[in-house]
């Protein structure tokens, strides 16, 4: 029997998102800003406390939103939990944007803003970063006259490592009176700057956070939204009634109780960050001042080869040869012993300044 199901047009025009590769967990994982430190062991210990009886109900949110919306500097009104960080960005098309209405965003950047938009049949304005991934600030400013019904930045930005100071985006906030301004903050903890304080004087301000990075928690899926109670009363509408698990939830408690170990790894990774920048430019690679747990470095026309050579070795970059130019790379900061191994399986023919 022949059938012919009513696909939208939108899904039909694009290609399916593809996630990592499977069977990563025994290589060099320097690919996807993952902890590679693991999460607290207090997250284990809570996560192994759990009863049959609770896993059989459905999760409960007041406290959790209470302990968690207070790390975040936030109150408990002003706080709506996700499953995950592309979650807390897919209900901001949910709740903002219809087929044909118009979105902002500046590339390269994290690519679920596109992906959404794509799906949702939105109409998107991409700005470039400048060659020394630099802000388009201007553009930014200029573009908002027209009134998309969003502007996605990430800060910092993902994967150039970008951040955006405080001048910078007030003069976003104060132009864009008939847009949603949606700040994506996943690698906030990293560069120590924040603006959820922000909220209340903003209404069109929108952070978004996750648990993903600094707290080690991919695998459990827990994200977040803050904006002042009103505008974030908007954005509830759009949710469904039991977003996020019970797993998600008792793990972010335990890692929120540990704060010293997610501040270890931020310590860590700053000092980390440095050192390696230092090591590749050794290289003759270029590489770009990042605040978060990462680093964009440009290997040159030859990097792709040294890319793939490297993958073989059980070592996982994120190639960004597509969308920014040929030899480009964003890599995760990982442990000392990782990113040593890192360097030491750089091809000699590598080891000598460009």
């Amino acid at each position: 029997m022949k059938v012919h199901l009513p696909v939208r047009e939108a899904i039909l025009n694009r290609r399916t998102y593809e996630a990592p590769a499977e069977g990563r967990s025994s290589k060099l994982r320097l690919d996807f800003n993952e902890n590679t430190s693991g999460c607290s062991p207090a997250v284990r210990r809570a996560l192994a406390s759990l009863t049959t009886k609770q896993l059989a109900m459905y999760p409960e949110y007041q406290a959790p939103t209470r302990r968690i919306a207070r790390y975040f500097g936030a109150r408990p009104e002003e706080l709506l939990l996700t499953n995950g960080g592309d979650d807390a960005l897919r209900v901001f098309f949910d709740t903002f944007v219809e087929a044909s209405s118009h979105i902002l965003i500046c590339e390269p950047t994290f690519p679920m803003y596109r992906y959404y938009g794509e799906i949702y049949g939105a109409r998107i304005s991409a700005l470039r970063y400048g060659s020394e991934m630099e802000f388009p600030l201007e553009g930014v400013i200029a573009a908002l006259r027209k009134k998309p019904r969003v502007l996605f930045i990430a800060n910092p930005n993902n994967p150039t490592g970008t951040l955006l100071q405080k001048e910078e985006l007030r003069r976003i906030l104060k132009a864009a009176t008939h847009t949603a301004v949606v700040m994506d903050e996943a690698y906030a903890e990293f560069s120590g700057f924040s603006v959820v304080r922000w909220i209340k004087k903003y209404p069109q301000l929108f952070v978004a956070r996750t648990f993903s990075k600094v707290a080690g928690l991919a695998a459990l899926r827990l994200g977040a939204v803050i904006a002042s109670k009103e505008s974030l009363a908007l954005v509830r509408r759009a949710m469904s009634p039991f977003p996020v698990n019970l797993a998600a939830l008792v793990a972010a408690e335990a890692a929120l109780n540990d704060r010293a170990t997610m501040q270890r790894y931020v310590n860590g990774v700053k000092r980390l960050r440095a050192w390696f920048a230092a090591e590749l430019e050794k290289f003759g690679v270029k590489t770009y001042p990042s605040a978060g747990n990462f680093l964009l470095a440009n290997f040159g026309p030859s990097g792709p080869a040294l890319f793939k050579k490297l993958e073989r070795q059980g070592i996982l970059l994120r190639e960004r040869s597509k969308d920014i130019g040929p030899g480009f790379v964003r890599i995760s900061i990982g442990t000392p012993s990782e990113m040593k191994r890192f360097l030491k399986t750089i091809p000699k023919e590598w080891r000598t300044p460009a």
